[in-house]
């Protein structure tokens, strides 16, 4: 960890974690299974979901009185903070913290319906909103890294449910970047029917967890176990490792993940496809091509009469 952050830290046992709450509601009620796009419906309803969430940042409260606990919830269109355990005008003490986080919640959720006004667009999208989430709780971190010379290890617990967005790819990417850059894990729980390779680059390049539970039945046994132990515990416990990451990146163009690619030599966008020029820069790739060419037939010349 870097001296400028760890000359930081509140102490070793002392955490702040940003819970990322996918709170989708047309993953949740399986709209989309009905819709023709054959992804399946959430394997877990999502009383169920928040019947394993709530305990589990209790338990992060209680473990230690110190520990500050962030839940910003991820919709389709928007995202916001729905809790924090530090107090303030959003925050809420532990006896009470189920009454408050359901009603910010319910409000919040009202809130993304109502922007949603386009009923078959909404529920084609089943993606969530994780780069603003994720955006949101590094914003959050970097506030409490400024409010003064002591504060906690902060961490980023992504529990996540909606299929990746590739329309999202960037904004992920840089976020992840920044949290890399500010040493600042992030972790995962996938809950959904399949995995997130955002996800899976995200733990992997910030020094996180990641992990997909089984037995969903049993989620609160999965938090409690593998996400509440704070930095300084994990070195001493055995937590399960990725079986594997997917690097693909996702195409510029079409926004979808891609084995192979062409890459802007200038701005580094991705495509899938030969194009005349970047969509992003407007870097002429034919000119850049012949220029190429143009030097490699001068250079082999002057070799030639040499």
């Amino acid at each position: 960890m870097a001296s400028s952050v760890s000359s930081k830290l509140y102490s070793d046992d002392v955490s702040l974690v940003v819970v990322l709450l996918d709170v989708n509601p047309f993953f949740w009620a399986g709209v989309n299974a009905n819709s023709g796009t054959n992804q399946p419906a959430a394997a877990l309803s999502f009383s169920k979901f928040l019947s394993h969430v709530l305990p589990f940042v209790s338990s992060i409260l209680l473990i230690n009185p110190l520990n500050q606990v962030v839940v910003i919830a991820a919709g389709v269109k928007s995202c916001g903070y729905i809790y924090d355990s530090g107090g303030g005008s959003d925050g809420t003490s532990v006896s009470d913290l189920r009454a408050g986080f359901l009603r910010r919640l319910e409000e919040f959720v009202e809130r993304d319906r109502q922007l949603c006004r386009d009923g078959e667009r909404a529920a084609a999208t089943t993606s969530s909103l994780l780069s603003g989430s994720l955006s949101l709780a590094l914003c959050y971190i970097q506030r409490v890294f400024r409010s003064g010379i002591l504060h906690p290890q902060p961490r980023i617990l992504c529990l996540q449910g909606s299929p990746d967005g590739p329309d999202q790819y960037v904004a992920v990417m840089n976020a992840i970047f920044s949290a890399q850059r500010s040493v600042v894990p992030i972790d995962s729980c996938v809950v959904g029917i399949r995995h997130s390779a955002f996800l899976q680059q995200a733990s992997h390049i910030t020094g996180g967890i990641y992990l997909k539970p089984q037995q969903l039945d049993a989620l609160f046994q999965y938090l409690s176990v593998v996400f509440a132990a704070d930095l300084q515990s994990r070195s001493f416990l055995q937590l399960p490792k990725s079986a594997g990451v997917d690097f693909r990146a996702s195409c510029f163009c079409h926004k979808k993940p891609i084995d192979r690619g062409y890459v802007c030599s200038v701005c580094l966008s991705i495509f899938c496809k030969t194009h005349k020029k970047c969509s992003t820069c407007g870097s002429d790739f034919k000119q850049a091509s012949a220029d190429s060419r143009s030097k490699s037939d001068s250079k082999r010349k002057t070799l030639e009469a040499s």
